[in-house]
Protein backbone atom coordinates (compact mmCIF):
# COMPACT_ATOMS: atom_id res chain seq x y z
CA UNK A 1 0.00 0.00 0.00
CA UNK A 2 1.36 3.24 -1.33
CA UNK A 3 0.18 5.93 1.48
CA UNK A 4 0.10 9.90 0.39
CA UNK A 5 0.50 13.29 2.02
CA UNK A 6 -1.07 16.11 -0.10
CA UNK A 7 0.15 19.80 -0.65
CA UNK A 8 -2.57 21.66 -2.01
CA UNK A 9 -6.22 21.92 -1.52
CA UNK A 10 -7.30 23.42 -5.31
CA UNK A 11 -9.44 21.63 -7.84
CA UNK A 12 -6.60 19.67 -9.52
CA UNK A 13 -6.21 18.52 -6.09
CA UNK A 14 -9.49 17.02 -6.43
CA UNK A 15 -8.83 15.27 -9.48
CA UNK A 16 -5.76 13.40 -8.00
CA UNK A 17 -7.63 12.49 -5.43
CA UNK A 18 -10.16 11.09 -7.79
CA UNK A 19 -6.92 9.09 -9.35
CA UNK A 20 -5.53 8.24 -6.69
CA UNK A 21 -9.11 6.59 -5.43
CA UNK A 22 -9.41 4.23 -8.17
CA UNK A 23 -6.34 2.06 -7.23
CA UNK A 24 -7.12 -0.46 -4.62
CA UNK A 25 -2.97 -0.32 -3.64
CA UNK A 26 -3.19 3.71 -3.24
CA UNK A 27 -4.39 5.28 0.63
CA UNK A 28 -4.57 9.33 1.48
CA UNK A 29 -3.07 9.54 5.00
CA UNK A 30 -2.64 13.39 5.85
CA UNK A 31 -2.82 16.84 3.87
CA UNK A 32 -0.49 20.33 4.36
CA UNK A 33 -2.24 23.51 4.20
CA UNK A 34 -1.21 27.01 5.83
CA UNK A 35 -4.60 27.21 7.73
CA UNK A 36 -6.24 24.69 10.20
CA UNK A 37 -9.83 25.56 8.88
CA UNK A 38 -9.30 25.22 5.50
CA UNK A 39 -7.22 21.92 5.30
CA UNK A 40 -9.67 20.19 7.79
CA UNK A 41 -12.34 20.72 5.40
CA UNK A 42 -10.77 19.67 2.47
CA UNK A 43 -9.19 16.80 4.76
CA UNK A 44 -12.88 16.06 5.83
CA UNK A 45 -14.18 16.22 2.45
CA UNK A 46 -12.22 13.78 0.90
CA UNK A 47 -11.47 11.46 3.93
CA UNK A 48 -8.38 11.81 4.76
CA UNK A 49 -7.74 11.58 8.56
CA UNK A 50 -4.73 14.40 9.27
CA UNK A 51 -3.98 17.51 8.97
CA UNK A 52 -1.06 19.71 9.02
CA UNK A 53 -0.37 23.03 8.97
CA UNK A 54 3.81 23.22 9.99
CA UNK A 55 5.12 21.89 6.95
CA UNK A 56 8.22 20.79 8.46
CA UNK A 57 6.24 18.17 10.64
CA UNK A 58 4.42 17.14 8.01
CA UNK A 59 7.56 16.35 6.24
CA UNK A 60 8.97 14.12 8.88
CA UNK A 61 5.35 12.57 9.61
CA UNK A 62 6.23 8.52 8.93
CA UNK A 63 2.80 7.71 7.96
CA UNK A 64 3.48 8.41 4.67
CA UNK A 65 5.77 7.45 1.85
CA UNK A 66 5.17 9.80 -0.95
CA UNK A 67 3.88 13.56 -1.10
CA UNK A 68 1.63 15.18 -3.94
CA UNK A 69 2.31 19.03 -4.56
CA UNK A 70 0.10 21.56 -5.92
CA UNK A 71 0.98 24.09 -4.47
CA UNK A 72 1.90 27.51 -6.16
CA UNK A 73 4.55 26.78 -8.87
CA UNK A 74 6.92 29.17 -6.74
CA UNK A 75 6.82 26.49 -3.55
CA UNK A 76 7.34 23.46 -5.76
CA UNK A 77 11.31 23.79 -5.37
CA UNK A 78 11.21 23.92 -1.82
CA UNK A 79 8.65 21.96 -0.61
CA UNK A 80 10.01 19.07 -2.72
CA UNK A 81 12.92 19.37 -1.40
CA UNK A 82 12.29 19.52 1.90
CA UNK A 83 10.26 16.11 1.61
CA UNK A 84 12.71 14.66 -0.12
CA UNK A 85 14.94 15.02 2.49
CA UNK A 86 12.73 13.31 5.00
CA UNK A 87 13.06 10.24 2.61
CA UNK A 88 9.79 10.87 0.69
CA UNK A 89 9.03 10.40 -2.63
CA UNK A 90 7.69 13.11 -4.75
CA UNK A 91 4.73 14.05 -7.65
CA UNK A 92 4.86 17.48 -8.15
CA UNK A 93 2.64 19.05 -10.42
CA UNK A 94 3.99 20.99 -13.78
CA UNK A 95 5.58 23.14 -14.05
CA UNK A 96 7.74 21.14 -12.12
CA UNK A 97 9.19 24.66 -10.73
CA UNK A 98 9.86 28.36 -11.64
CA UNK A 99 13.24 27.95 -13.83
CA UNK A 100 15.69 25.49 -14.95
CA UNK A 101 18.14 26.34 -11.41
CA UNK A 102 15.47 25.01 -9.04
CA UNK A 103 14.58 21.75 -11.66
CA UNK A 104 18.10 20.99 -11.00
CA UNK A 105 17.92 21.52 -7.42
CA UNK A 106 15.06 18.85 -7.48
CA UNK A 107 17.18 16.42 -9.39
CA UNK A 108 19.89 16.44 -7.19
CA UNK A 109 18.22 16.57 -3.67
CA UNK A 110 15.88 13.00 -5.14
CA UNK A 111 19.41 11.56 -6.43
CA UNK A 112 20.67 12.58 -3.12
CA UNK A 113 18.28 11.17 -0.82
CA UNK A 114 17.37 7.70 -3.03
CA UNK A 115 13.60 9.07 -3.78
CA UNK A 116 11.83 9.08 -6.79
CA UNK A 117 10.87 12.41 -8.40
CA UNK A 118 8.15 12.66 -11.10
CA UNK A 119 6.52 15.63 -13.07
CA UNK A 120 2.67 15.29 -12.96
CA UNK A 121 2.28 15.96 -16.80
CA UNK A 122 -0.86 13.25 -17.19
CA UNK A 123 -0.76 13.72 -20.95
CA UNK A 124 2.01 11.58 -21.59
CA UNK A 125 1.16 8.57 -19.94
CA UNK A 126 -2.57 8.13 -21.33
CA UNK A 127 -3.29 5.43 -23.94
CA UNK A 128 -4.44 7.66 -26.91
CA UNK A 129 -0.73 9.71 -26.32
CA UNK A 130 1.50 6.06 -26.53
CA UNK A 131 -0.77 5.43 -29.55
CA UNK A 132 0.44 8.79 -31.08
CA UNK A 133 4.19 8.12 -30.21
CA UNK A 134 3.91 4.59 -31.51
CA UNK A 135 2.22 5.55 -34.48
CA UNK A 136 4.98 8.34 -35.42
CA UNK A 137 6.97 6.58 -38.16
CA UNK A 138 3.38 5.69 -40.03
CA UNK A 139 3.32 9.48 -41.74
CA UNK A 140 6.65 9.68 -42.98
CA UNK A 141 9.27 12.85 -42.24
CA UNK A 142 7.47 14.65 -39.62
CA UNK A 143 7.98 18.40 -40.88
CA UNK A 144 5.53 20.22 -37.85
CA UNK A 145 4.55 19.91 -34.70
CA UNK A 146 1.79 22.28 -33.70
CA UNK A 147 0.12 22.59 -30.54
CA UNK A 148 -2.11 24.75 -28.93
CA UNK A 149 -3.90 25.64 -25.31
CA UNK A 150 -6.01 28.74 -25.05
CA UNK A 151 -8.60 28.87 -22.94
CA UNK A 152 -10.08 31.94 -21.11
CA UNK A 153 -9.77 31.74 -17.30
CA UNK A 154 -12.68 32.99 -14.60
CA UNK A 155 -9.69 34.69 -12.91
CA UNK A 156 -9.15 36.90 -16.04
CA UNK A 157 -12.06 38.45 -15.40
CA UNK A 158 -10.91 39.13 -11.69
CA UNK A 159 -8.11 40.55 -12.85
CA UNK A 160 -10.30 42.93 -15.26
CA UNK A 161 -11.65 44.11 -11.57
CA UNK A 162 -8.72 45.08 -10.41
CA UNK A 163 -7.71 41.90 -8.22
CA UNK A 164 -4.77 39.77 -8.53
CA UNK A 165 -5.52 36.13 -8.39
CA UNK A 166 -3.40 33.71 -7.94
CA UNK A 167 -3.19 32.77 -11.82
CA UNK A 168 -1.69 36.26 -13.07
CA UNK A 169 0.28 36.85 -9.69
CA UNK A 170 3.80 36.44 -11.11
CA UNK A 171 5.45 36.47 -7.72
CA UNK A 172 4.04 33.07 -8.02
CA UNK A 173 6.14 32.34 -11.22
CA UNK A 174 2.15 32.05 -12.56
CA UNK A 175 1.15 32.84 -15.99
CA UNK A 176 0.15 30.94 -19.46
CA UNK A 177 3.19 29.81 -20.39
CA UNK A 178 3.35 28.02 -16.99
CA UNK A 179 0.09 27.18 -16.44
CA UNK A 180 -0.50 26.34 -20.44
CA UNK A 181 1.99 26.32 -22.21
CA UNK A 182 4.09 23.96 -20.71
CA UNK A 183 1.07 21.28 -22.22
CA UNK A 184 1.78 21.82 -25.07
CA UNK A 185 5.73 21.50 -24.74
CA UNK A 186 5.95 18.65 -22.58
CA UNK A 187 5.17 15.92 -25.37
CA UNK A 188 7.08 18.08 -28.03
CA UNK A 189 10.19 17.30 -25.83
CA UNK A 190 8.78 13.61 -25.34
CA UNK A 191 8.26 12.92 -28.78
CA UNK A 192 11.03 15.21 -30.21
CA UNK A 193 13.65 16.24 -27.89
CA UNK A 194 15.17 19.90 -27.25
CA UNK A 195 15.05 22.10 -30.59
CA UNK A 196 17.84 24.35 -31.70
CA UNK A 197 16.67 27.66 -31.83
CA UNK A 198 13.23 28.84 -30.05
CA UNK A 199 12.03 32.33 -31.08
CA UNK A 200 8.96 33.62 -28.31
CA UNK A 201 6.49 36.46 -28.11
CA UNK A 202 4.02 36.70 -25.57
CA UNK A 203 1.41 39.72 -24.36
CA UNK A 204 2.53 40.78 -20.94
CA UNK A 205 -0.43 42.19 -18.53
CA UNK A 206 0.61 45.06 -15.99
CA UNK A 207 1.01 42.45 -12.93
CA UNK A 208 3.88 41.35 -14.89
CA UNK A 209 2.49 37.71 -16.15
CA UNK A 210 2.12 36.53 -19.46
CA UNK A 211 -2.00 36.56 -20.73
CA UNK A 212 -0.64 34.79 -23.97
CA UNK A 213 2.33 33.82 -26.02
CA UNK A 214 3.11 31.71 -28.96
CA UNK A 215 6.80 29.83 -29.66
CA UNK A 216 8.19 29.05 -32.67
CA UNK A 217 10.55 25.97 -32.52
CA UNK A 218 13.08 25.07 -35.04
CA UNK A 219 14.38 21.14 -35.06
CA UNK A 220 16.48 19.68 -37.93
CA UNK A 221 13.95 18.89 -40.94
CA UNK A 222 11.12 20.15 -38.76
CA UNK A 223 9.27 23.38 -36.93
CA UNK A 224 6.81 23.44 -33.83
CA UNK A 225 4.79 25.84 -33.66
CA UNK A 226 2.85 26.67 -30.02
CA UNK A 227 0.45 28.88 -28.86
CA UNK A 228 -1.26 29.19 -25.49
CA UNK A 229 -3.62 31.94 -24.06
CA UNK A 230 -5.33 32.55 -20.37
CA UNK A 231 -7.33 35.81 -22.25
CA UNK A 232 -8.88 34.04 -25.31
CA UNK A 233 -10.26 30.85 -26.36
CA UNK A 234 -9.03 28.30 -29.33
CA UNK A 235 -10.89 25.52 -30.55
CA UNK A 236 -8.11 24.03 -32.75
CA UNK A 237 -6.96 20.76 -32.77
CA UNK A 238 -2.77 19.29 -32.04
CA UNK A 239 -1.23 18.29 -35.31
CA UNK A 240 1.95 16.48 -35.92
CA UNK A 241 2.35 16.48 -39.95
CA UNK A 242 4.23 14.15 -41.57
CA UNK A 243 4.40 13.99 -45.67
CA UNK A 244 2.62 10.73 -45.49
CA UNK A 245 -0.11 11.61 -43.14
CA UNK A 246 -1.29 13.68 -40.72
CA UNK A 247 -2.27 12.81 -36.82
CA UNK A 248 -4.63 15.01 -35.17
CA UNK A 249 -5.44 14.67 -31.23
CA UNK A 250 -8.38 16.39 -29.81
CA UNK A 251 -6.66 18.29 -26.55
CA UNK A 252 -2.60 18.85 -26.47
CA UNK A 253 -3.73 18.78 -22.46
CA UNK A 254 -5.20 15.38 -22.63
CA UNK A 255 -5.63 13.40 -25.87
CA UNK A 256 -8.81 11.38 -25.98
CA UNK A 257 -9.03 10.67 -29.10
CA UNK A 258 -6.57 10.80 -32.19
CA UNK A 259 -5.88 9.55 -35.96
CA UNK A 260 -4.13 9.57 -39.04
CA UNK A 261 -5.45 11.39 -42.11
CA UNK A 262 -3.10 9.81 -44.80
CA UNK A 263 -2.66 11.37 -48.43
CA UNK A 264 -4.60 9.34 -50.05
CA UNK A 265 -7.74 10.07 -47.87
CA UNK A 266 -7.54 7.24 -45.51
CA UNK A 267 -8.12 7.68 -42.04
CA UNK A 268 -6.90 5.80 -39.76
CA UNK A 269 -8.19 5.74 -35.68
CA UNK A 270 -5.75 5.80 -32.73
CA UNK A 271 -7.93 6.73 -30.09
CA UNK A 272 -7.43 4.24 -27.23
CA UNK A 273 -10.04 3.21 -24.50
CA UNK A 274 -9.29 5.43 -21.33
CA UNK A 275 -10.64 6.40 -18.06
CA UNK A 276 -12.09 9.61 -18.24
CA UNK A 277 -9.89 10.79 -15.31
CA UNK A 278 -6.34 11.32 -17.65
CA UNK A 279 -4.58 11.59 -13.98
CA UNK A 280 -5.05 8.33 -13.36
CA UNK A 281 -1.93 6.90 -15.43
CA UNK A 282 0.49 9.19 -13.59
CA UNK A 283 -0.69 8.24 -10.72
CA UNK A 284 -0.51 4.70 -11.48
CA UNK A 285 2.70 4.74 -13.29
CA UNK A 286 4.32 6.98 -10.39
CA UNK A 287 2.95 4.17 -7.70
CA UNK A 288 4.23 1.36 -10.21
CA UNK A 289 8.11 2.75 -10.25
CA UNK A 290 8.23 2.63 -6.27
CA UNK A 291 6.66 -0.23 -6.08
CA UNK A 292 9.53 -1.74 -8.64
CA UNK A 293 12.23 0.19 -6.80
CA UNK A 294 12.67 2.69 -9.89
CA UNK A 295 13.70 6.17 -9.07
CA UNK A 296 13.02 7.90 -11.87
CA UNK A 297 10.11 7.43 -14.70
CA UNK A 298 11.37 6.81 -18.28
CA UNK A 299 8.63 9.07 -19.78
CA UNK A 300 8.43 12.15 -17.41
CA UNK A 301 12.65 11.96 -16.65
CA UNK A 302 14.60 14.41 -15.62
CA UNK A 303 15.94 14.72 -18.76
CA UNK A 304 12.65 15.86 -20.14
CA UNK A 305 11.48 17.60 -17.25
CA UNK A 306 15.06 20.37 -17.26
CA UNK A 307 14.88 20.24 -21.30
CA UNK A 308 11.19 21.76 -20.91
CA UNK A 309 12.06 24.04 -18.24
CA UNK A 310 15.35 25.14 -20.39
CA UNK A 311 13.22 25.92 -23.20
CA UNK A 312 10.33 27.80 -20.71
CA UNK A 313 13.47 30.10 -19.31
CA UNK A 314 14.76 30.77 -22.89
CA UNK A 315 10.85 32.01 -23.61
CA UNK A 316 10.80 34.32 -20.77
CA UNK A 317 14.39 35.65 -20.88
CA UNK A 318 13.01 36.63 -24.91
CA UNK A 319 9.90 38.01 -23.68
CA UNK A 320 11.30 39.91 -20.39
CA UNK A 321 8.96 37.45 -18.39
CA UNK A 322 10.94 37.78 -14.55
CA UNK A 323 9.37 35.97 -11.53
CA UNK A 324 11.30 36.70 -8.01
CA UNK A 325 12.00 33.00 -8.26
CA UNK A 326 15.02 34.11 -11.07
CA UNK A 327 16.31 36.12 -8.57
CA UNK A 328 17.01 33.77 -6.05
Amino acid sequence: MLKFGIIGTNWITDDFIDAAKRNDDIELTAVYSRTEEKGRAFADKHGIPSVYTNLERFASEGAFDAVYIASPNAAHADQAILCMGKGKHVLCEKPLASNAREVSRMIEAARANGVLLMEAMKSTFTPTFRAVRDSLHKIGAVRRYFGSYCQYSSRYDLYKKGELPNAFNPALSNGSLMDLGVYCLYPLVVLFGAPRRIQASAFKLESGADGAGSLLLDYEGMDAVVHYSKIVDSYSSAEIQGENGTIVFDKISRPDSAHIRYRDGSVETLTRPQEDNAMYYEVRAFADLIAEGKLESDVNSYDRSLKVIEIMDEARRQTGLVYPADRG
